[in-house]
């Protein structure tokens, strides 16, 4: 089996993505479930621990 062909297997098919109509999509909101500590809980934590 030729290299060239190896390679070419690998790449993804991208037609279905070029052609995709992004005005089907549906309008969401998106709500930020989990959000990071900030730096001032880390350290408040950090003391706890002691």
């Amino acid at each position: 089996m030729p290299d060239d062909k190896k390679h070419e297997d690998k790449k993804p098919d991208v037609k279905e993505v070029e052609s995709f109509d992004k005005g089907k999509l549906k309008k969401t909101e998106t709500l930020e479930k989990n959000t990071l500590p900030t730096k001032e809980v880390i350290e408040e934590e950090k003391a706890n621990k002691c």
